[in-house]
């Protein structure tokens, strides 16, 4: 079973549907007992960090999280999911995240924002499970202002280009974060979804 935490920020439905196509069985959940019974646990989102950390803390989700990642379940963040697990944002001023991965969350400042659309990813890691399969340079659907900043940059599993060149996902075992839009991305995200579901 994989909890799709609901915490009022996030395009749940998509998400869902693009898991179960991968084969997942799955549940929309508020509930952290829940979160914490499930075998993996996916952390989306859409918007800025602070209403989201306002959110998680009144549902008592932010123990729930920091309990499934600290249990080493499969574990993915999407979007504002990925953004979540680092430590701070600029975005609305200095706001705390998770602090699960440490670095800070950056507005880009090159290109006009949001960077929306198709980009590339780059991986920078020999292997991960969560990237089987997946080409180099393939393509991968984007909507998102900010991006993440890990102080270790062993962590970052792809990189895009968009101005700068930035980290578009994150791995720490069988923990990860993707700035993209997996359930956006067509063949290639279903694949990332497969490869999740299987781990």
């Amino acid at each position: 079973m994989i909890a799709i935490i609901d915490y009022g920020m996030g395009n749940l439905r998509s998400v869902e549907k693009a898991l179960q196509k991968a084969g997942a069985d799955t549940c929309v959940t508020q509930d952290p007992r829940e979160v914490e019974k499930a075998d993996k646990i996916v952390l989306p989102g859409v918007g800025a960090m602070k209403p989201a950390m306002e959110r998680l803390d009144r549902l008592g989700l932010v123990t729930a999280v920091k309990r499934a990642v600290g249990s080493q379940k499969p574990f993915l963040g999407i979007c504002l999911g990925l953004q979540l697990l680092f430590e701070k944002s600029d975005e609305g001023g200095n706001v705390q995240g998770l602090g699960i991965f440490k670095g800070r969350v950056s507005r880009f400042k090159t290109l006009k924002v949001p960077h929306m659309g198709w980009n590339q990813i780059r991986s920078r890691q020999d292997s991960s499970s969560l990237m089987q399969g997946i080409s180099e340079g393939s393509n991968v659907y984007f909507c998102h202002s900010y991006f993440v900043e890990p102080s270790d940059p062993d962590v970052t599993l792809t990189t895009t280009d968009y101005g700068v060149t930035f980290t578009s996902s994150v791995s720490r075992g069988r923990l990860f974060g993707v700035q993209f839009h997996p359930e956006k991305s067509q063949k290639v995200g279903l694949k990332i979804m497969q490869n999740f579901t299987r781990l």
